[in-house]
């Protein structure tokens, strides 16, 4: 690994660097395929970006729908044609007769899905529909899965796996949300979207438990723009949809969207 790959990532970034240029490696030199498990956003452009080093490999993303956050990848010599690959993906649709059901959210499925000891990276994206919930999950895992998941926030529950052909997506809702802040900085936006003092949103931000754009972020100054996606852990993820306008009195307005 040269060094100056390292140079573009942060440091806490450097062992998914490792394994990911080692999958670009393989397939280059060793003609090996490799199918990852599901990548967030900032995995995915790490990935794309040491496959674009190699000119002997290319790689194809696929999450189950065009819009999918989470992705494998699907890492190959370049002489080989990936659209005509399994990406292994399947559907686990769940439902029940139980009224409580349609309260349940996504960090309940999450939950419940966690629980049975499934890692994250086995789980695609999640869409909580209006008399149910379909999650697209690694093709490996989804008879596991079928057989053991009964139960999502102490409601029974029914489930089946279907082929990634009858996924049904929700649209993701955000929920808006306009402030004025006197900078554009990470900690002075967070605090006022968290509704945390500015000393304690530092102190999730310094301990590497917030993102922004998947990349962990522990500078409170780095500045925000539109179209940036924050995330910390505890406290949920919001999109700046709009940034820059200043007020008579010098402050600017940000106009925010909640995921919800």
């Amino acid at each position: 690994m040269k060094l100056d790959i390292y140079e573009h990532f942060h440091p806490d970034e450097r062992e998914f660097v490792d394994r990911a240029w080692e999958w670009v490696v393989n397939a280059g030199q060793y003609h090996e395929t490799r199918l990852t498990d599901f990548l967030d956003p900032r995995q995915a452009f790490i990935v794309e970006s040491l496959v674009n080093r190699h000119p002997d490999v290319h790689v194809r993303f696929d999450g189950g729908y065009g819009e999918a956050e989470r992705k494998r990848a699907l890492i190959a010599p370049d002489y080989r044609d990936l659209d005509a690959e399994d990406m292994k993906l399947k559907v686990l649709s769940i439902d029940s007769a139980d009224q409580k059901f349609l309260s349940l959210e996504h960090g309940d499925y999450m939950g419940s899905i966690l629980g049975l000891g499934i890692k994250r990276s086995k789980i695609g994206d999640i869409h909580v529909l209006e008399h149910g919930c379909h999650t697209v999950v690694c093709e490996e895992i989804s008879a596991f899965l079928d057989m053991n998941l009964n139960q999502v926030h102490r409601v029974h529950v029914q489930s089946e796996i279907l082929p990634i052909e009858q996924l049904r997506t929700n649209k993701v809702t955000l929920e808006p949300m306009d402030i004025t802040v006197a900078s554009l900085r990470l900690d002075g936006i967070a605090s006022d979207v968290y509704r945390l003092s500015r000393s304690k949103v530092l102190i999730p931000i310094r301990a590497g438990r917030c993102r922004v754009n998947w990349k962990t972020v522990e500078d409170p100054s780095a500045p925000l723009k539109a179209g940036d996606v924050v995330s910390m852990q505890g406290f949920g993820r919001f999109k700046v949809l709009e940034a820059g306008d200043v007020t008579k009195k010098g402050r600017y307005r940000v106009k925010i969207g909640k995921f919800v």
